[in-house]
């Protein structure tokens, strides 16, 4: 799914807030290869990956890899909690930062966007749209990262 780079890039974090309203920066997961996930609740295809990425952290996610959705809705992040909660989402964490700077710091157009971080917390692969997130061909180029 990913065409990864073999360059990979140092990422500038925006400024991140998690759930209990601390603030949190790409390099605090830099153990992990991370898939990070830029939506909104107001986004259909958004919505749409959401249940396929939830089963994709429950499959693969823990000490070497997890999935972070970074919900950049105007509301804040209690919409995104919300929208969690309507569609039984039980394996993601939830995160949010301001559009606008998720936009500057990460230089993605349009919704869902999808960031593969490595370890160094570089960027080595991007995918602009919805994806199908069940594919085993996801896992396993994921596992082959790990």
């Amino acid at each position: 799914p990913f065409r990864l780079r073999g360059d990979p890039q140092p990422l500038l974090s925006p400024p991140i807030v998690d759930e209990s309203g601390r603030d949190r920066r790409l390099e605090d997961f830099g153990s992990r290869v991370i898939l990070l996930n830029i939506w909104a609740t107001w986004c259909p295809p958004c919505r749409e990956e959401m249940p396929m990425l939830d089963r994709l952290q429950a499959r693969i996610g823990g000490a070497d890899f997890m999935v972070l959705p970074l919900c950049i809705d105007d509301a804040g992040i209690d919409r995104g909690r919300r929208f969690y909660n309507e569609i039984g989402i039980a394996n993601l964490p939830l995160f949010w930062a301001e559009s606008l700077r998720v936009q500057l710091a990460l230089a993605f157009v349009g919704l869902p966007t999808t960031l593969l971080i490595d370890r160094e917390s570089r960027e080595i692969g991007r995918l602009q749209g919805p994806f199908d997130w069940d594919s085993d061909d996801t896992a396993t180029q994921i596992r082959g990262l790990l």
